[in-house]
């Protein structure tokens, strides 16, 4: 199952790198694929959708929206 959220604050690959840390320890998460670009962030396997939520909040951003 692939899952991409609209993440808000990201400026630069340290942002990228935080967020994409803190999601991949996540259980359940496989893949984790954040683009600084566009902001979003896209999650491959089982997570539950408030556990991502919560690291992403955890490296310090928001999720704005869940962008399918």
């Amino acid at each position: 199952m692939t899952s991409t959220y609209a993440v808000e604050g990201m400026t630069c690959e340290h942002c990228v790198r935080s967020v994409t840390e803190e999601v991949s320890e996540v259980p359940g998460v496989t893949a984790v694929d954040v683009d600084l670009d566009s902001g979003r962030l896209t999650v491959t396997g089982a997570a539950e959708e408030s556990a991502v939520r919560a690291a992403v909040v955890e490296a310090g951003y928001q999720v704005v929206e869940p962008a399918s």
